[in-house]
């Protein structure tokens, strides 16, 4: 694994730095990066996705579990490094892109070597990844919801994301994240970092949060794209009431006359606010909603 000093090397090589709007803080403790790594329990028939894979430290410790790595990285200059220092594992596969198109769909180049990539290897498909600050959360909300379900994830992010993926209902942190995690699996807090364990450091600490997908509350829900249209709806006029909150539905969901007959029907009292709706009654209004919607929302 690269040390600090070698990182900071490779950068001045090629007369570039950390750039702070991509998000950039490279891991440099190498404990930490071996903690990450071990608890997604990587097994050699697994697909990894690693989104900022930066110049590759961690990339290479992944490859020696993984069947195969698809590392990400929208930056040329690390994705240059990167490119090199892997370039003799046959089970790496580099793109120099954004991981998103949008802030709703994987880029396509990256779900098509995920889809071939897991016609080899067919057991899980897990996301290990210091994630960039900047694209965390819909990183983590599109490969929840998206076509290629995600078994594991296992991510540093800023610690205020970590609050938003384990945070309960009336939590000033709950939200969309928090629901679409717990209504699919299992949240753990594995370790709260310290800036010191980043280069350059970051203002704020840091958590290593790991997900499990729950494949029994998965088969409850009807729709995930639904269910995160529904809550994009809601949570996004977190300070309305829900009846309130329901008058301002778009697309699909406009189509909804009598929301108040739905909000009975799954137990949900008009007026409370969309941060006091517990995951399990969002599934149920989303699985309701599918009786009036003929297909998921674009």
């Amino acid at each position: 694994m690269q040390t600090k000093q070698q990182i900071q090397e490779f950068l001045t090589t090629l007369g570039t730095f950390p750039k702070k709007r991509l998000g950039q803080n490279f891991l440099i403790d190498q404990n930490i990066i071996r903690l990450i790594v071990n608890s997604a329990d990587i097994t050699d028939q697994d697909v990894v996705l690693e989104v900022g894979c930066g110049t590759g430290t961690m990339t290479e410790l992944i490859q020696e579990q993984a069947g195969h790595v698809i590392s990400v990285d929208l930056d040329p200059d690390v994705f240059q490094i990167a490119r090199e220092q892997l370039k003799d594992f046959p089970n790496v596969t580099l793109f120099n892109t954004d991981i998103l198109t949008g802030k709703h769909h994987v880029a396509q180049e990256v779900l098509d070597a995920i889809v071939q990539a897991r016609n080899t290897f067919k057991r899980d498909f897990l996301l290990v990844a210091n994630l960039p600050y900047n694209v965390a959360s819909p990183v983590m909300i599109n490969l929840v919801t998206g076509p290629i379900p995600i078994d594991r994830m296992v991510v540093t992010i800023q610690k205020e994301v970590g609050d938003r993926m384990i945070a309960s209902t009336g939590d000033p942190h709950y939200g969309s994240l928090s629901i679409l995690l717990q209504a699919t699996g299992r949240i753990e807090l594995v370790r709260i970092l310290k800036p010191s364990v980043f280069w350059p450091q970051p203002k704020v600490d840091s958590a290593i949060v790991k997900y499990t997908r729950d494949q029994e509350k998965t088969d409850r829900i009807g729709s995930l794209p639904l269910l995160a249209a529904t809550l994009s709806l809601f949570l996004g006029q977190r300070r309305k009431m829900i009846k309130a909150a329901a008058k301002n539905a778009q697309d699909d969901l406009k189509a909804i006359r009598d929301w108040p007959a739905l909000f009975e029907q799954c137990h949900m009292a008009p007026h409370l606010r969309p941060d006091q709706i517990a995951p399990d009654q969002y599934v149920a209004l989303a699985n309701c909603l599918t009786k009036y919607i003929p297909g998921p929302p674009d």
